[in-house]
C-alpha cells in the first residue's frame, strides 16, 4: 500500500464517517454547523484525492479500490443517520443505498471479466446531488429556512438519478458482461 497525497486524503474521509454520524446523532448547540463543515470537508477530499491522482499521476489500485468504498460510507452513513433522526423516509435510503450496492456488486462482476465500468455522466451528477442535498438536509430548516423544501426536491432527484443512472450501465455493459461465462 503506498500512502500518497490522494490515498491520505481517502484515507480521511473514510475516517470523517464516526465523527458525520455522532454529530448528526448527537443535539448540541451548533450541530448544524459543525455537521456540514465535516461533511463538507469530506466530500471536497474526494473531489481532490481523484483530481491529484489523475493530475500527478499518483494512481494506485489501494486508491482505486478504497475511494469508491470511502464514498459509499459517507453518502450511507449520513442517509441512516437522517433515517434515525426521521428526517429521511427509509425507503428513500433503502433505494439509494442499494443502488450503491448494485452498481458496485456489478462492476465487481465486470472486473473479474476484464472490464473496467468507468462512471457515468448521471452517476457523477447523482453524486453532486447526492452532497447538495445531504448539505441541505444537515444545515435543516433552522439554518435554511424557507429554502429547506429543496432538500425534499433534491431527494427526489437523487431517486431520479440513481434509478436512471443504474439503468444506464446495465444496458450498456449488461449485456457484454452478464452473457460472458464466469
Amino acid at each position: 500500500m503506498k500512502l500518497n497525497a490522494p490515498n491520505i486524503l481517502t484515507l480521511l474521509r473514510v475516517l470523517s464517517v464516526p465523527a458525520i454520524v455522532i454529530v448528526l446523532l448527537a443535539d448540541f448547540r451548533g450541530r448544524e454547523i459543525t455537521g456540514f463543515l465535516i461533511f463538507l470537508f469530506a466530500s471536497l477530499t474526494d473531489m481532490i484525492d481523484g483530481f491529484l491522482a489523475r493530475r500527478k499521476q499518483m494512481i494506485t489500485v489501494f486508491g482505486q479500490l478504497l475511494d469508491p468504498i470511502a464514498d459509499k460510507l459517507l453518502i450511507a452513513s449520513a442517509l441512516i443517520c437522517f433515517v434515525e433522526r426521521g428526517v429521511v423516509p427509509a425507503w428513500m435510503a433503502v433505494i439509494i443505498i442499494g443502488r450503491e450496492i448494485a452498481v458496485t456488486g456489478f462492476r465487481a462482476i465486470a472486473s473479474s471479466r476484464g472490464h473496467a465500468i468507468p462512471a457515468s455522466f448521471m452517476g457523477k451528477v447523482k453524486m453532486v446531488l447526492e452532497v447538495v442535498t445531504l448539505c441541505l438536509l444537515i444545515l435543516g430548516p433552522d439554518i435554511l429556512g424557507k429554502l429547506y423544501p429543496l432538500s425534499r426536491l433534491g431527494l427526489w432527484l437523487i431517486i431520479i438519478a440513481a434509478v436512471a443512472s443504474a439503468s444506464e450501465y446495465y444496458v450498456r455493459f449488461g449485456p457484454a458482461i452478464l452473457s460472458k461465462d464466469p
